[in-house]
């Protein structure tokens, strides 16, 4: 029960704290003006774009499948030779007991 108390505790806590804050962060707001706020809407867009610029390109790299068997080319060898011992161990398995029940 103490920790569902002092739990209790830090949410009304942080109720005080976050009332606390809310004039002081509509005060800041109304102290700027339209062009300061229009400047730092086209801040927020253009480091959107950049982000999303950078992003896309990521993607474009992590889903070019040329690239990463290039880059990958012993991996991908190891397991293709690891599925084949295992494909041909069922198959040697299985045709070892329909071969009993003839």
């Amino acid at each position: 029960m103490s920790a569902d108390q002092s739990t209790g505790k830090a949410v009304a806590d942080s109720g005080k704290a976050d009332g606390d804050a809310s004039p002081n962060s509509n005060a800041g707001a109304s102290d700027r003006s339209a062009a300061q706020i229009r400047a730092d809407i086209e801040l927020q867009q253009r480091e959107l774009s950049s982000s999303m610029d950078a992003l896309r390109s990521r993607v474009n790299e992590l889903t070019d499948w040329r690239r990463q068997v290039r880059e990958h080319r012993k991996e991908l060898i190891a397991a293709a030779a690891t599925a084949g011992f295992v494909v041909g161990g069922i198959a040697s398995v299985m045709r070892r007991r329909s071969g009993r029940g003839d």
